[in-house]
């Protein structure tokens, strides 16, 4: 047990006193504030080229208004479309839109022309198409003769409110789909790549030891099983810390950059000027409100530590299966990466069923791979936030642990005989035996 301790100390302290380990636990928060800035830029940033465009509009349609935005300002000359286009070159226009006359009323499909040398850019074409056809409408209601009042309570926004059947019941709210879906698809993220980062981690150190031959010097003090045991706990010491380290950073380092580079949601140049006039800001704080209060409402009592388990549980179970191929490369890299193939194949396929579990958290597929020791690190965790039926809980938090046993076991097998095994090419045929072969 001293030796144990020992190397799981030595492997802790070796990484956490890096600097490497210092900057990327530091500087990855910042890089993911300083992405999120960006993003915000790039969505909010809108198109510098202008363009001044010539509208014939043969029925009166628009009634000689189009509201000039974005960059993109409107004419009605007093010449005909042929008269244009012989002049293109030396006029100012650089597009000619020709909006002919409707033939039939109760159409709901009009052709429009735009005449152009330059292929207009996709916001562009969505802004006039959507000029053009609220202008058509009104155009019709006039018209017709219709009831503008009468056809605008036509358009009704339906919204679901879940309710218990008994009183006593949880009452959930509209969004609590929506914030169970985000928090189960960042926790099964967070899985996918702390399993993948810290599990190669613990490849690349046995693989170091190996080719330096220091494990000999090891060994000869220590059991195998021992040294790979130690190296896990270690390296998911050091995973842990991070984690935690981040958990605590990434909240106070957005909430900064927000405060000082905020965003102003409805000035971007991706949302309709008239839409985001007819939203309530009210009617939006009371939705922020609401999913503050439904993230704060998650029983984070039970999903932070089982959070915490199903780390711990597929770290060890990848991160061994890792020390285990680190253990039988040799010196030709290109060989090891057949061998770690059988590793990622799974986790690959954990998170495309995740993405599928949040969306439909009861179903089968997501149930079995939830209880599944290879899928269940990434995709129960994801699931945590839409309240699971307890005795899928257990059998999956059992699993999980008897399936890590499992593997830290078989790996421990593999990883006695490779550690030491130099100069040959190994399969899986090969691999297999070492299981099996007696010590």
């Amino acid at each position: 047990m001293n030796k144990l301790l020992l190397i799981i100390k030595r492997e802790y302290l070796t990484r956490v006193k890096r600097r490497s380990f210092i900057l990327a636990t530091i500087l990855t928060p910042l890089a993911f504030a300083v992405f999120f800035v960006v993003v915000g830029f790039i969505f909010q940033y809108q198109s510098d080229d202008k363009k001044k465009i010539a509208v014939l509009d043969e029925a009166n349609i628009l009634n000689k208004v189009l509201k000039d935005e974005s960059n993109l300002y409107f004419n009605f000359p007093n010449q005909d479309l042929d008269a244009l286009k012989a002049d293109f070159d030396n006029s100012e226009f650089d597009g000619i839109l020709v909006i002919p006359a409707m033939k039939d009323m109760l159409s709901k499909r009009h052709l429009i022309y735009y005449y152009s040398d330059e292929q207009l850019s996709l916001d562009i074409e969505m802004l006039l198409r959507s000029r053009i056809a609220d202008a058509i409408r009104d155009y019709k209601i006039d018209a017709l003769k219709l009831e503008r009042k009468q056809l605008d309570a036509l358009e009704t926004r339906v919204e679901l409110e879940p309710e218990p059947i008994e009183d006593t019941g949880e009452d959930a709210t509209s969004m609590t789909g929506a914030i169970a879906a985000g928090i189960g698809m960042i926790m099964g993220f967070v899985m996918y790549f702390t399993v993948f980062i810290y599990g190669m981690m613990v490849m690349r150190s046995v693989m170091e030891e190996k080719t330096n031959r220091i494990v000999e010097v090891m060994i000869s003090s220590v059991k195998p099983f021992q040294l790979m045991l130690g190296k896990l706990i270690g390296v998911g010491g050091v995973g842990l810390t991070q984690i935690a380290i981040w958990a605590i950073l990434l909240p106070i380092i957005i909430f900064v950059a927000n405060l000082f580079f905020g965003f102003d949601s409805f000035s971007s140049g991706a949302i309709d000027n008239d839409l985001a006039s007819q939203i309530d800001p009210d009617d939006l704080e009371a939705k922020v409100g609401l999913m503050v209060n439904e993230i704060s409402n998650q029983n984070w009592w039970t999903i932070l530590p089982l959070f915490v388990f199903y780390f711990i549980g597929g770290y060890f179970l990848y991160a061994s299966l890792f020390a285990a191929v680190g253990s039988a490369m040799g010196d030709d890299l290109g060989e090891g990466q057949a061998l770690t193939i059988p590793i990622t194949i799974p986790v690959v396929l954990a998170v495309y069923i995740m993405i599928v579990a949040v969306q439909a958290p009861n179903s089968t597929l997501a149930v079995w791979s939830s209880i599944f020791p290879l899928f269940s690190p990434i995709v129960m965790p994801a699931r945590l936030a839409f309240d699971p039926p307890l005795w899928e809980v257990v059998v999956s938090v059992l699993t999980l642990a008897l399936g890590s046993l499992f593997f830290v076991w078989l790996s421990g097998r593999i990883y006695r005989v490779g550690i030491l095994l130099y100069g040959k090419k190994v399969s899986f045929r090969e691999i297999g035996r070492w299981i099996f072969s007696r010590d």
